[in-house]
């Protein structure tokens, strides 16, 4: 795949810019995170020191996982036809930009925010439940093989929320209606996240490795799919 970085990286900067001015992606980007924090700020806050033990056999900061698993696929179901209902993507197709390049450009400016947002709240996260929480349940909260998978799995579940709402985008002739799509397309990912969570599946290594591999492979497939959806003829022509 012959693909020009500095047209990739003019399409990201052109997003990036875009994102500034929409109002309701930024609201989004800042609404769903706060809506992941509150609830886990809560329990960790209003427990007893003596719920450490309990709490040590669960994986609450897993919750925080919903974030780059929603906000990603909001952000990128705007991609295609937002440009749409600007009248801006027949132009921008028009030019020598080539497909995959367009679609690379539109998912690295949806994964940028998300993963800077999704990694900014959990360190707001940790940073006030360290400063406020109490010591037993801080300690038995932070766990490390939690804040690893979350490192890992942050990119891995956005990127897959990123070509879901990509594909949808590249089909829908309303930006309502991707997103609404995107983040119900999304909710499978999130129910596992919650499951994990709070212990309904119990989260081990062999877990974590095949979950992490199935993400890959979801990533790989979503690449494809977004590529086969995105029907440049027909975007530049209008037809169905």
């Amino acid at each position: 795949m012959n693909v020009s970085r500095r047209r990739v990286r003019a399409m990201v900067i052109k997003e990036l810019r875009e994102y500034r001015r929409n109002r309701s992606l930024l609201w989004a980007m800042a609404i769903f995170p706060v809506v992941f924090c509150i609830q886990p700020l809560v329990v960790v806050f209003t427990l007893a020191s003596s719920a450490s033990t309990e709490l040590a056999h669960e994986h609450l900061l897993l919750y925080l996982l919903g974030i780059p698993a929603l906000v990603p696929v909001f952000v990128a179901a705007y991609a295609v036809v937002g440009e749409r209902e600007q009248a801006t993507l027949e132009p921008m197709l028009s030019t020598p930009i080539r497909s995959d390049e367009f679609l690379l450009g539109k998912a690295l400016a949806a994964l940028i925010p998300s993963l800077a947002i999704a990694y900014a709240v959990y360190a707001i996260f940790l940073i006030l439940v360290a400063a406020f929480g109490r010591p037993a349940v801080a300690s038995a909260l932070f766990q490390a093989p939690d804040l690893l998978a979350q490192v890992v799995f942050t990119p891995l579940l956005a990127t897959w929320s990123i070509w879901v709402g990509i594909a949808i985008s590249a089909r829908s002739s309303d930006i309502r209606v991707a997103q609404q799509l995107g983040v119900v397309a999304s909710l499978p990912s999130i129910f596992v996240v919650v499951l994990v969570a709070f212990n309904v599946i119990q989260p081990t290594l062999g877990l974590a490795v095949g979950g992490a591999v199935f993400l890959l492979v979801l990533d790989a497939l979503g690449w494809r799919i977004a590529s086969r959806m995105f029907d440049r003829e027909r975007l530049v022509t209008g037809t169905r």
